[in-house]
């Protein structure tokens, strides 16, 4: 069940990715989220949480496979971690000792 949510919530993100592409101005954006305060933290956090899905990837994933998973999360973002999380979620539960 966990996997169906995951895989949902990674499709709706991927249509909002999707849908801003195809009406946004990705210039402006860009220049707000380098520019304005708030875009700066929106940004650090974002690849704050790119660093803490790569380490938690790193340390289950081993080391080429790790690479494998780690390289396209600064390109592909948080859709790429669900994938991750989807296809490895049921050892992932298993190794940390929970039964759901």
């Amino acid at each position: 069940m966990m996997r169906l949510v995951l895989a949902g919530l990674g499709l709706s993100f991927a249509g909002t990715i999707a849908w801003a592409v195809a009406v946004g101005d990705f210039s402006a954006a860009g220049t707000w989220l380098t520019t304005d305060p708030w875009g700066i933290v929106t940004l650090a956090d974002l690849y704050f949480g790119f660093v803490l899905s790569a380490l938690v990837i790193a340390g289950f994933e081993r080391h080429w496979r790790a690479v494998l998973w780690i390289l396209p999360i600064p390109i592909l973002g948080n859709v790429w971690t669900v994938i991750w999380f989807i296809v490895r979620l049921p050892e992932l539960l298993r190794r940390l000792g929970s039964t759901s």
